[in-house]
């Protein structure tokens, strides 16, 4: 199996290494695992493209290559400059914070799957959700990397694997314990933290100069059953199935009837 890893915490982060891990661990003997990843940090970025600038990429060694853009730059410059062959499998991650609930719509390694997806490619985001319970320990990235391999090789031999317009990608975050912790697997929709609302607070800098710092909300906060964080909290792995479609379909045949 051909397998293209990337991420939005840098191609220098240890959550990478896990992923690296567990990608040449699936691919098998052939061991064909390509890592095109951001050369510094994109975390937030979400789907973001490099449009309106030209991305610089550096060869670091055989099939890893830094690139300076977003997550979504990366999957593009893999598929359609780096790679003699379309990958069968795209891993982003993994990524040090849960990319649950809200923050699915800021991530960047939610963008990078969303990308691989809108090419054609089987494209799934791993996170490892941090909290008190793993913060300390030795290995914070602990469960992904024990329970990262088997989460994936379930989705590859038992997902739905379509080929709409829109395809299918996944987000797996792995919960905020120790590996010995972890009660199983939760298939989830995305939930909503009532309290994790980003915002803004200025900072003024030494030379007196104003800057605004983005904040964020507790990430404790459980979300209704059935979804992510819920699961999370609860020392379940989530998995959930996603599109980049926005359309509110619950809404198109009553809005027809008001406004056309």
């Amino acid at each position: 199996m051909r397998i293209l890893i990337t991420n939005d915490d840098g191609i220098a982060a240890p959550g990478l290494q896990v992923l690296t891990g567990i990608a040449t661990e699936i691919a098998g003997d052939a061991d064909e695992v390509w890592t095109v990843a951001p050369a510094f940090e994109q975390s937030g970025v979400g789907h973001c493209i490099s449009y309106a600038r030209p991305t610089m990429v550096q060869k670091l060694e055989d099939r890893r290559y830094a690139v300076e853009g977003s997550p979504a730059d990366c999957v593009l410059a893999a598929i359609y400059d780096i790679m003699p062959d379309r990958p069968d499998l795209i891993l982003s991650g993994v990524n040090r914070g849960n990319n649950a609930a809200e923050n699915v719509l800021y991530s960047g390694t939610i963008g990078a799957a969303m990308e691989g997806a809108l090419q054609g490619c089987a494209a799934i985001a791993l996170s490892q959700y941090y909290g008190p319970n793993n913060n300390a320990l030795d290995d914070p990235f602990e469960a992904a990397r024990v329970h990262g391999v088997e989460t994936v090789r379930r989705l590859i031999d038992g997902a739905q694997w379509d080929s709409a317009d829109y395809r299918l990608f996944y987000n797996v975050n792995f919960p905020p314990c120790a590996a010995a912790d972890v009660q199983g697997r939760r298939v989830t929709a995305q939930g909503w933290r009532t309290d994790a609302d980003h915002g803004m607070t200025p900072h003024i800098s030494p030379s007196g100069r104003r800057f605004l710092y983005v904040t964020g909300g507790p990430q404790q906060t459980p979300t209704a059953p059935g979804t992510d964080v819920e699961a999370n909290l609860r020392n379940f792995i989530s998995i959930t199935p996603m599109r980049a479609d926005l359309t509110a379909h619950d809404l198109v045949a009553s809005l027809k009837d008001t406004l056309e």
